[in-house]
């Protein structure tokens, strides 16, 4: 099976989790301020989204930055997240911290061994390495639901809605995915995807910042994707660039649950993905091609 093939499964064999997942038991507020999420790449994500969902009581951060910081851990649950369990830098930062929860896949692995309790992530896989899409939903639902209760009801049709828009999303030169307070986290995770999948020149920016920055390196013909619920500002900056020549996407559901709109997301930037590298004709993801890049990757994460 070729990776993009496994991907493709994987983002389908979302549904049957979300049919099985049980979230985790809240967090009471007391524990939630003393709650620090940390984790690399789409684990950071994840980490970022507790920290939101949370209404800021719990934070996020880099575990190289609480590294060189550690005295931000007094006091702090650590809540330390990775799907391998096998990163370097969260095992030394585990070490580093007294009060330390690992959420992973795997209660025997680096990670699991070196914190004081583990949450196990529970999912089904093709059993090929591909880009991540359920173990991100499982470890993100996992933290969300740690500091906010588990209000997903709709998964199937927020999908249908899902595939709909993504399916009308074309990727120009550059590709530019715009969050706001809830889908930051998202918008880059989606840059990840595409990364991953298809080598992209993405970039992801906060909506209001994309004006004072990442707009000057843009050109005609360049994608703009905003992640955000219609409302004046959103339409005014899509018609702005859409005069300028640039070809500006906003993916939209109807649900106003904040969960279910973060779901849909999820499944946009999967699907966005898939669709990029299907209509190259990939057989395999660009991060498996690219083996010397994969190798640097490896070396620096493991």
């Amino acid at each position: 099976m070729s990776t993009v093939v496994a991907l493709e499964k994987e983002i389908k064999m979302q549904l049957d989790f979300l049919e099985r997942f049980v979230p985790q038991r809240t967090l009471p507020v007391s524990k939630q301020k003393k709650a620090i999420f940390c984790g690399t790449g789409d684990s950071f994500a994840s980490a970022q989204l507790a920290e939101v969902f949370s209404q800021f009581r719990a934070r996020a951060h880099d575990p190289l930055d609480l590294i060189k910081n550690s005295k931000m851990l007094q006091g702090h649950d650590l809540y330390l997240i990775s799907i391998s369990g096998n990163t370097v830098s969260n095992i030394r930062l585990g070490k580093l911290a007294k009060r330390t929860v690992a959420i992973t896949t795997n209660d025997a692995n680096k990670l699991a061994k070196v914190c004081k309790k583990t949450i196990l992530l529970k999912f089904d896989s093709t059993g090929i390495t591909t880009a991540g899409s359920i173990s991100f939903l499982a470890s993100a639902l996992a933290c969300m639901s740690l500091v906010s209760r588990y209000e997903i009801r709709n998964a199937s049709g927020i999908y249908r809605a899902a595939k709909s828009a993504a399916r009308k999303i074309s990727l120009g030169k550059k590709v530019y995915v715009l969050g706001n307070l809830q889908t930051m986290p998202i918008a880059m995770f989606c840059a990840a995807k595409l990364y991953e999948t298809v080598g992209a020149d993405t970039h992801y920016e906060r909506i209001e910042q994309f004006s004072h920055m990442e707009l000057f390196s843009a050109r005609k013909g360049d994608t703009v994707i905003l992640f955000d619920a219609k409302n004046p500002y959103n339409e005014k900056l899509s018609k702005t660039l859409k005069n300028y020549g640039l070809v500006t996407k906003r993916p939209y559901t109807k649900t106003r649950n904040l969960q279910e709109q973060i779901l849909f997301f999820i499944f946009v930037s999967e699907l966005i993905a898939l669709y990029a590298a299907k209509k190259k004709e990939k057989r395999d993801c660009f991060f498996i091609e690219e083996k010397r890049l994969r190798n640097a990757s490896s070396s620096m994460i493991y």
